[in-house]
């Protein structure tokens, strides 16, 4: 699936961060929807996977990370890739372009918004500006561009062994 058809906003961040709590990420798609629900659905390996109402996966059974294309310190604005990913069969769902600058604020965000330590943020993938489905999670991994899990720049919860 090609990078280009999503969009991603995020709110509840920078000047907005009081009015969404807990901080939001939108990914909008704007291709084939059939391709998206078939990932979604976990494609060929729905026998492994818990059946929800819709029979797409439910927020335990993906995983999102964000992955370095350059180190942190030797880019004003690094790339990456925001991945969610099948965490059953890790085949990726989606794939997207960003900047650090745009997701690491995010990450502390959801890591401000919280009295309690265990950070959570929302995740809705929409299809054209119709919600297709909606996360609450509580973990967001971030790798460098050699793929070392950068643990103080991710969202690990309390309690969980990586």
């Amino acid at each position: 699936m090609r990078r280009d058809y999503f969009e991603l906003t995020v709110e509840g961040v920078g000047n907005d961060a009081g009015s969404q709590s807990p901080p939001l990420v939108r990914i909008d798609f704007h291709g084939p929807e059939d391709l998206l629900r078939e990932r979604l659905s976990g494609g060929e390996s729905e026998d492994i996977i818990v059946e929800t109402d819709d029979d797409l996966l439910a927020a335990d059974q993906i995983d999102v990370a964000f992955r370095l294309r350059e180190p942190l310190d030797e880019a004003d604005e690094p790339d990456g890739v925001v991945g969610v990913t099948n965490r059953y069969t890790g085949d990726f769902i989606l794939e997207l372009n960003e900047t650090a600058t745009d997701v690491l604020p995010f990450i502390h965000a959801a890591r401000d918004a919280t009295d309690d330590g265990d950070a959570r943020y929302r995740v809705e993938i929409d299809v054209d500006g119709e919600r297709l489905v909606a996360y609450d999670k509580d973990t967001f991994l971030v790798y460098d561009q050699e793929g070392n899990l950068l643990r103080s720049e991710s969202l690990i919860p309390s309690g969980v062994e990586l």
